[in-house]
């Protein structure tokens, strides 16, 4: 079970930075996600022809990042995390769908598929219990 302080994180921020690598060549995007709690998945839309998407049909394992913007070190929040993407479909895609526009209502506007990154690896460092304390979870 995924400690309530990771959680309550990742529903109080906005933005992702996704971290893919094909042929040994990583990249990176920054995308608007929902957090599903019952499918501990990270949710974003995007383009099938974008680089972080196509590199993912190479690779499905992914990273990224989440995190708090302060100059205040005893305020440091963050979490970086491990996963699989998948293309969302049927009834997830229908229920996340609905979470997804209620949140962002401009992303209607866009020719996008659902994505989701199954979540297997969080470590959150959150300052506020202590220097470089660390919060870890791991699927197993």
């Amino acid at each position: 079970m995924i400690e309530k302080r990771i959680k309550d994180f990742i529903h109080e921020h906005h933005v992702l930075t996704l971290a893919v690598s094909n042929n040994n060549i990583p990249y990176c995007a920054n995308c608007f996600y929902i957090y599903s709690d019952e499918d501990k998945m990270l949710i974003f839309t995007s383009d099938k022809e974008t680089r972080h998407i196509s590199d993912t049909q190479e690779n499905k394992n992914v990273a990224g990042s989440i995190v708090l913007e302060t100059k205040q070190v005893g305020k440091i929040q963050g979490i970086q995390f491990n996963g699989e993407i998948i293309e969302l479909q049927g009834d997830i895609l229908k229920k996340s769908n609905r979470k997804y526009l209620k949140k962002y209502p401009f992303a209607i506007l866009a020719k996008t598929s659902m994505w989701g990154i199954k979540l297997n690896y969080i470590k959150m460092t959150d300052n506020r219990l202590g220097f470089g304390k660390k919060l870890i979870w791991e699927q197993k």
